[in-house]
């Protein structure tokens, strides 16, 4: 296979893992500048403090974000998102309790998002087989 039919071959790859990485960044980002509604989602059952759980969270985000973004260390990058994605996990299922009370579009964005981690972790899988080695 020549490198350019590799490299066409990937380059999807490549849209998605730029794309994933520049949300993360933002997410990332968001949890410093309006760290608030990110507390909220953090379950009670955690030890410590919910801005403590904001802030590292937005360090791994923004993080791995980088990672996917950078070429050499998409395939970790990958691999990180698909940590990422499953941490929070949790905190999203607690905001369906947390946000329960605020109504129905409240409740149907926070129960319509726990599914959307399935194929947002099966996309950081793909970014990882087709990253370079």
């Amino acid at each position: 296979m020549s490198s350019l039919t590799a490299s066409s071959e990937n380059a999807p790859s490549q849209v998605t893992a730029q794309r994933m990485g520049a949300m993360l960044v933002g997410m990332g980002v968001l949890h410093f500048v309006a760290p608030k509604p990110f507390d909220t989602i953090v379950p009670k059952e955690c030890p410590g403090s919910a801005r403590f759980y904001t802030l590292a969270s937005g360090v791994a985000e923004a993080a791995t974000g980088v990672m996917l973004i950078a070429p050499r260390t998409r395939r970790v990058g990958a691999l990180a998102a698909v940590a990422l994605y499953i941490g929070v996990f949790p905190a999203n299922i607690n905001s369906v309790r947390v946000l329960w009370h605020k109504g129905w579009p409240a409740r149907i964005g926070t129960i319509a998002r726990l599914p959307l981690q399935i194929p947002m972790i099966t996309q950081a899988l793909k970014v990882y087989r087709n990253a370079p080695r």
